[in-house]
């Protein structure tokens, strides 16, 4: 993954196969836990969501971002290196409680810049990687899943993963009306074309 000094990205990947990559509670909370070590010193964390089978972050970058580090004989970003790393030592842990082996992960972790064109791009894929649990069924109200950002946007978790104060300055997101907004509709195939370029 290639990445540029203050842009917006939204960062995902699903499990191989589209396995499940979570099994219970515990491997939720060890996943962030690996997230706040490998990911979050290289940029500013937005949202996230994490789904049975896949996650998503929405993340700003900085100068912290484009770093690179010598591994062997080439210069590797410290960002790309901290995703591989995530996934690579959750894996590991995984596959041990499972008693598995092989890839956990699709190989390729996907990151699309936002900031080509309007600013809303960035806005609604924030609010899509919240309505994910909502979408798939697996709740009936966002605030009920656990495994995302949404918790701590609405005040009912005081989670430190994320930066909300950049995200309401980034994404023009309305404090007031945050809630409501949050269950706007979006057009799956609309934001596919939008954002990600295709259908």
């Amino acid at each position: 993954m290639q990445f540029y000094q203050n842009e917006l990205y939204h960062v995902y990947n699903r499990g191989n196969k589209r396995q499940n990559t979570f099994f219970n509670n515990d491997n939720y909370i060890y996943f962030l836990q690996k997230v706040r070590k490998h990911i979050l010193p290289h940029c500013d964390i937005l949202n996230y969501c994490l789904m049975p089978n896949h996650f998503h972050f929405l993340i700003y970058t900085d100068i912290r971002t484009i770093q690179t580090k010598r591994i062997g004989n080439n210069d590797r970003n410290v960002l790309s290196e901290g995703f591989r790393n995530l996934l690579s030592s959750y894996a590991k842990g995984i596959n041990k409680q499972n008693a598995a082996t092989g890839s956990l992960f699709q190989q390729n972790t996907h990151s699309i810049c936002l900031n080509e064109g309007s600013i809303n791009y960035g806005s609604t894929c924030f609010h899509y990687i919240h309505q994910n649990p909502l979408k798939a069924k697996l709740i009936s109200n966002m605030e009920d899943w656990t495994y995302s950002s949404f918790k701590d946007y609405i005040g009912i978790r005081n989670g430190t993963l994320c930066n909300k104060q950049l995200a309401y300055e980034l994404l023009d997101l309305d404090p007031k009306s945050f809630y409501k907004d949050s269950y706007n509709v979006i057009d799956d195939d609309d934001l596919l074309n939008r954002i990600f370029g295709t259908r």
